[in-house]
């Protein structure tokens, strides 16, 4: 059933209407943040409070006695991704972000976590190929769009 839910919101991402396209973004995200159910999401909150609190090791700590505990938590690999690229260490970020997309394929905030990384490397190329896939899911999005561009200009 809840593939079934997921492919729906998958293809309401794509159409005209903003307003469909942001309920499904959310219920995408919640999914995601609820795979692994009341543990992983508590654990993935407790990281994040850490992480806006400047408490970056504990955060880190957090996630990868997680991520050791639930290797198939997507959200968890993402929110280490989030956390690495925050703290400036875009490879091990990328790395994440790969994890999340093996994991889950069609994660459009990990493919934006990679075309961020790439483009903060200067791997320009790269950035553009990780944001057309984001696109791919969410043809609407406009910041990929920009990214998109931005890369691009700094090709030339």
């Amino acid at each position: 059933m809840e593939s079934l839910s997921i492919s729906s919101l998958l293809e309401d991402l794509k159409k005209p209407d903003a307003l469909v396209r942001e309920q499904a973004t959310k219920k995408l995200w919640r999914i995601w943040f609820q795979q692994k159910g009341v543990y992983g999401l508590e654990k993935i909150d407790q990281s994040q409070k850490l992480l806006d609190a400047g408490e970056t090791t504990e955060a880190e700590k957090i996630l990868n006695e997680l991520i050791k505990e639930q290797p198939d938590f997507a959200e968890a690999w993402n929110r280490r991704a989030f956390l690495y690229y925050s703290t400036g260490d875009y490879r091990k970020s990328l790395g994440d972000c790969q994890m999340v997309i093996q994991i889950n394929p069609v994660h459009f905030g990990a493919l934006h976590g990679m075309g961020l990384c790439y483009a903060a490397l200067g791997k320009y190329s790269k950035a553009i190929k990780a944001f057309r896939r984001a696109l791919e899911i969410q043809p609407y999005s406009l910041v990929n769009q920009k990214l998109i561009l931005e890369c691009t200009l700094r090709l030339s």
